[in-house]
């Protein structure tokens, strides 16, 4: 195996595990937030902002796991 495609493999992991917690995170938080509205209807807008806010958290550790992943492949 040459060192291309070795690099190619490593990227394909790192993004690959490295998005595996951040959706599971995202599912967490979506499931917690609906079930939560559902108890208190009269909650829902404070808690889905609250919401999206976790998701965009979530979602930042997703985003450095891809930036790895370039920087393990052009690097």
């Amino acid at each position: 195996m040459d060192i291309e495609s070795v690099k190619t493999l490593e990227m394909a992991l790192a993004a690959g595990l490295g998005v595996i917690g951040p959706g599971i995170g995202i599912g967490l938080i979506v499931a917690g937030a609906l079930e939560a509205m559902g108890r208190n209807p009269e909650a829902s807008g404070k808690l889905q902002v609250t919401m999206f806010i976790g998701i965009a958290f979530a979602e930042a550790l997703a985003i450095f796991a891809l930036v790895i992943a370039f920087i393990v492949k052009y690097a």
